[in-house]
């Protein structure tokens, strides 16, 4: 019987790893990019995992709210959990783009998510920015806060700039013919924005 049952763990084992190997991508070149848990994930590999089981992968827009509405998102994500909150009225201090303020309450409305669709820090947490950056930092926030499977994806929705023209058309979940949407979402949008009610 203990022969029987190690050789069922040993297949499960394999099983797992193998199952595990077909949702990771190569770490990223760029350090903004990288976790220290080293879960990286391509678009396409991101939108395989969360068909083949969405009741038990949270998948998290960490972009601005104003991104997903005029710019579009990623088709079935199931919250917008800002990562960075963005004052369009005032410039940052380098006079070189708007003031943002990072998002105080990231964990808490992550852990909040979580609980509405009944999972825990123990499942998949997916999390998508523009192009990769802020979705690692993201990432690394859950990771420090007890996440065990949150993942980046790499190139984000709209991806890498192209060399030559420096638009976004290289990679990227829309670049990439994913299933994208312009449709809104009002219960995305649960959380309040520190530059709103000065």
């Amino acid at each position: 019987m203990t022969k029987k049952l190690i050789s069922l763990l040993t297949v499960i084992g394999i099983m797992s790893a193998f199952v595990t190997g077909l949702y990771a991508a190569e770490a990223p070149a760029k350090k903004k990019k990288q976790t220290p848990q080293g879960l990286y994930l391509t678009p396409k590999e991101a939108y395989d995992m969360i068909k083949a089981n969405p009741a038990k992968v949270l998948f998290v827009d960490v972009r601005t709210p104003e991104e997903l509405y005029f710019v579009g998102h990623a088709d079935g994500i199931d919250k917008n959990i800002p990562f960075k909150y963005v004052d369009y009225t005032h410039t940052n201090k380098k006079g070189k783009g708007f003031a943002s303020a990072k998002n105080k309450n990231l964990v808490a409305e992550f852990d909040k998510a979580l609980k509405e669709k009944g999972l825990t820090k123990e499942d998949p947490v997916i999390v998508i920015c523009r192009s990769g950056d802020r979705s690692a930092m993201a990432a690394t926030e859950l990771y420090k806060n007890g996440y065990k499977k949150a993942y980046t994806i790499i190139t984000g929705t709209e991806g890498d700039k192209d060399k030559k023209t420096h638009k976004r058309t290289v990679n990227g979940w829309k670049n990439d013919g994913l299933p994208w949407s312009y449709s809104f979402n009002k219960n995305w949008f649960q959380y309040e924005n520190p530059f709103c009610n000065k």
